[in-house]
């Protein structure tokens, strides 16, 4: 089917905009980004639920229309465009066009004709046409195959508005009498008049009565009073109105089929705009989970897949809460009946305390200066223990006197069998530990526990309230103001104010609570929450607040090295070049490439004339060319430079003169631990300058080391496992180099007899099937002929049969269930496995096969994580556990501990989860990261 969508751009930018005006979306610079997030979340969400075939962009211009001839006041009251959303307009833009899509204008029309007249020629071609725009005007133009859509907005869903939608919502019989209606009714915003004395209802009524604007103004005898008489006075008035409210269709414009195709996104055209305007989520949702904003800003990344199934913002529901129904929006703190109370006395105080300690469970929340636990200060914590009713207890700028408050409470936060809730709980167990406060006890998260139902979209406390209990909250920038260098501090806020504040977060949470049980219960993901993710978080808690100690001069003599070896390849390049240019401007770089040294007469460029210089065109380059090899390596190293290793001395904790790093679990979709500040996961490995840094983590003293523990090819044992296949399985049990016997079966040469580039296209393939690579991302990893790739993985299969078997089933599972599940149960959702749009359905395919092997992965070194923690407790070791990366643990560990450790920690990691292949940790110890690695 032919699906057009035409887009009514400056309406979806003003709506983008004022949808998002109270909390308007600023990046570090200062920009209001508003309305381009909203846009291009708008965007996004159609071409992930809708999967239209065609697609273009409508805009008006500055030149006057037929209208303005017509009426010369015609939109003359307009308001001026805000200054904020004027800035965005040319990022707007820009998006689009990184999209691929067509920008249509034409001086004389408006928008609205020009989507009128194209939807009309479409519709005698074939199409099934959908305006996308809020502007009521449209509902003229509904026909059997022309729709109006209006996008999602505040938790609802879309509204597709047909010939019937139409008819009812305008209580008239043709859709044409909507326009009798607007030319009765007038539009204060487009300054169209109308008849003075009628609007929307009596407009209705009267094309109701009458038919149309010609037969009403002919008819007025039948009328009385100033009804009658402002009709007959204003009757021309009234006819140039329902003229001015007319979209034409005449407009000069010819429908090009082949311009509207929805092509694949300009990758090299918005990456760099999504970097510049901070649209981290949004880049990993079109660009895949390796998206960084900074690694952007340095070097263009490698190929992701695109249309991520993510749905940032959208209030979409997953598949294990559809038939959750949460009550009507429009619910605040302003209307909803509460007792919040100020226990703001010793003796109040005393008695919440009391109160608390004959609870079976508490929610609670700190209030904080800043959002880092390791250095904000306590300004007060909240309590609720039933719905509607919570505590706030404010607490002294003075550490003494706040000591003073908490010794009250500090028996109930460590009391084991009390229970505690809360949002992102490990900040305020960290916080609480900074005062001195072990908090004990079950932990029940609403983040995590949202993340599990629905690890695809925001877990924020926000949302979560709008969307499962029809509730705003008080946001934050009610109390200190929005996000910026003039942003208050909570310690400045009145005590009334933060009071409604705090206790409405304790309150909210422990409503949240309530309502996750049962769908972690439906959604078979209790026994995980209670079991790997609660758990955890004491675990994690634990190693932010040790932290791991880094050796300056080390980074300093390695920063000085790095920037000698970066000027010396400029030079390389510069002479390869003959001529001096920015490295760093793909425009530059481009024309050097592709004009100067004519490296590939085929070289593709972007919609603006710039040729394409992304990673992925240098490295199809790099075997040709030697001074393509050297910018990639003059890349390399000014991003090891300057993310890492300049960068790191700058978030050592003055207090603890150590780095601590922020791990986040309900981040990756697939159940993976992120971390950030640093963002340990992405410490270069692969290159020996990358290496490198791991010299910088050492122990915390000469009496201690770093032990580190790292499962060998654990997904792939695990793809054996699950799997089930017999090649697999033997490989693995008879503890051969998995790669060299995967190379051996698919080229048919004896085991001895594999060569390094065959092994090398082995370990390849064995990698790409988790992932779901395709001949062509084969060839291109490999540099070889798509032909030959295709017939390494037709070999592969051949071989490897229970793994093809294992894909297919695991695609044919998710079809019909609409998710997938690890080991221990953990699921991941995806919306567009059945989608009719290959490009989206193939992403999710892709997931489908990764994510219960990366995430049983996750599972695995997860309870790990808990066992090697309860262990080191149990046994009063001095040792701790200090970085998790990937599938290796990392210690800091007393140097009499060090076989104690060994054995304890293989022995939990090989135990983890119950497998049908042998499970190999490597244990190294040195007296760094990267000597014990």
């Amino acid at each position: 089917m032919k699906k057009l969508f035409l887009l009514d751009g400056m309406a979806l930018i003003y709506r983008a905009y004022f949808a998002l005006s109270k909390t308007p979306r600023i990046t570090s610079t200062g920009f209001n980004t508003s309305a381009i997030f909203g846009f291009a979340n708008t965007l996004l969400e159609l071409l992930r639920t809708q999967q239209p075939t065609h697609i273009a962009v409508v805009f008006d211009t500055m030149a006057p229309t037929n209208r303005h001839a017509e009426f010369e006041l015609y939109k003359a009251n307009r308001q001026a465009i805000p200054e904020d959303l004027a800035a965005a307009i040319p990022f707007v833009f820009r998006l689009v066009e990184g999209f691929n899509m067509p920008i249509i204008t034409l001086d004389g029309y408006e928008a609205d004709d020009i989507i009128g007249t194209l939807a009309k020629q479409a519709e005698g071609r074939g199409y099934t046409v959908y305006c996308m725009t809020p502007d009521k005007d449209f509902g003229q133009l509904v026909s059997d195959n022309i729709f109006i859509y209006k996008p999602a907005r505040l938790g609802n869903g879309a509204e597709v508005l047909g010939v019937n939608e139409i008819l009812e919502k305008w209580g008239v019989t043709d859709v044409k009498q909507v326009i009798d209606i607007l030319g009765l009714w007038g539009d204060s915003v487009d300054n169209i008049p109308g008849i003075p004395g009628i609007g929307e209802k009596t407009a209705k009524d009267l094309i109701k009565r009458f038919g149309s604007m010609e037969n009403l103004l002919a008819n007025t005898d039948q009328l009385k009073g100033k009804q009658r008489e402002n009709l007959e006075t204003f009757a021309e008035q009234g006819l140039i109105s329902k003229k001015l409210a007319t979209i034409q269709l005449d407009v000069p414009i010819e429908l090009d089929e082949s311009s509207l195709e929805i092509r694949e996104p300009n990758r090299e055209a918005l990456e760099p705009l999504f970097a510049e305007l901070e649209f981290r989520t949004l880049g990993k949702r079109v660009f895949g989970e390796a998206f960084n904003v900074l690694d952007v800003k340095s070097t263009a990344g490698t190929q992701m897949d695109l249309f991520g199934n993510a749905a940032e913002g959208s209030g979409d529901l997953s598949v294990a809460t559809a038939e959750y129904v949460p009550p009507p929006a429009g619910r605040s703190v302003h209307n909803t009946p509460h007792e919040y109370i100020l226990a703001d006395t010793a003796t109040l105080q005393q008695e919440l305390a009391s109160l608390l300690s004959q609870q079976r469970f508490f929610c609670f929340d700190t209030e904080t200066t800043g959002t880092d636990a390791n250095t904000a200060d306590l300004v007060g914590f909240s309590f609720a223990v039933e719905p509607g009713k919570a505590w706030y207890v404010p607490t002294p700028a003075d550490r003494d006197g706040c000591m003073r408050i908490l010794e009250f409470f500090k028996p109930v936060f460590e009391h084991e069998a009390i229970d505690k809730i809360g949002q992102n709980i490990k900040f305020d167990i960290l916080l609480l530990a900074r005062y001195g406060i072990t908090v004990r006890g079950v932990l029940f998260d609403t983040m995590l526990a949202h993340y599990l139902l629905d690890p695809d979209t925001r877990h924020g406390m926000d949302v979560l309230a709008e969307n499962y209990l029809g509730y705003t909250p008080i946001p934050i920038t009610d109390l200190i103001g929005p996000k910026g260098k003039n942003q208050g501090n909570m310690q400045d806020v009145d005590m009334e104010t933060i009071k409604e504040y705090a206790a409405e977060d304790a309150d909210i949470t422990l409503q949240l609570k309530a309502v996750f049980e049962p769908l972690l219960e439906e959604a078979e993901a209790m026994k995980l929450a209670k079991e790997v993710e609660f758990p955890l978080i004491y675990v994690l808690a634990e190693m932010e607040q040790c932290g791991v100690n880094i050796d300056m001069p080390v980074l300093r003599q390695l920063s000085t090295s790095l920037a000698t070896d970066i000027a010396e390849i400029e030079k390389t390049i510069y002479q390869k070049a003959g001529v001096r240019f920015n490295i760093a401007s793909p425009k530059q770089l481009g024309e050097v490439l592709f004009e100067k040294l004519q490296l590939d007469p085929k070289a593709k460029k972007t919609k603006t004339g710039q040729y394409k210089t992304g990673e992925d065109v240098l490295l199809a380059l790099a075997p040709k060319s030697d001074i393509v090899k050297d910018i990639l390596e003059f890349r390399q190293l000014q991003k090891l430079k300057s993310t890492y290793v300049d960068a790191l001395p700058m978030l050592i904790n003055p207090i603890t003169g150590r780095v601590h790093t922020s791990y986040n679990q309900a981040v990756a979709a697939t159940g993976r631990l992120s971390s950030t500040n640093p963002n340990l996961q992405n410490i270069p490995i692969r290159t020996e300058r990358g290496r490198e840094v791991r010299k910088a983590f050492i122990p915390r003293d000469e009496n201690h080391v770093i032990l580190s523990a790292d499962y060998s090819q654990i997904e792939l044992r695990l793809v054996a496992h699950m799997s089930g296949d017999e090649g697999m399985l033997d490989a693995f049990a008879k503890g051969l180099d998995v790669h060299r016997a995967t190379a051996a079966k698919v080229y048919g040469v004896p085991l001895e007899e594999v060569t390094a580039e065959q092994r090398r296209n082995a370990k390849a393939v064995n990698f790409g099937i988790i992932y779901g690579q395709s001949a062509f991302g084969l060839s291109q990893n490999l540099g070889i002929p798509r032909s030959e790739a295709a017939q390494i993985i037709e070999q592969y299969f051949a071989q490897y049969p229970g793994i093809k078997k294992y894909m297919n089933d695991t695609i044919n599972f998710a079809k019909e269930n609409g998710y997938v599940e690890t080991l221990l149960r953990r699921r991941r959702y995806l919306r567009d496995i059945n989608s009719a749009n290959q490009t989206v359905r193939g992403f999710a395919e892709r997931n489908a096969i990764n994510a219960p092997i990366q995430g049983s992965a996750a599972d695995m070194i997860k309870v790990a994580m808990i066992g090697i923690h309860q262990a080191i407790k149990r046994q009063g070791l001095q040792g701790k556990m200090t970085m998790q990366v990937h599938d290796e643990l990392v210690f800091d560990v007393p140097k009499s501990e060090v076989p104690v450790f060994k054995e304890l920690v293989e022995e939990h990691m090989k135990n983890a989860l119950t497998m049908s292949v042998p499970i190999v940790v490597e244990l190294g110890v040195g007296s760094n990261w990267l000597e014990a690695h």
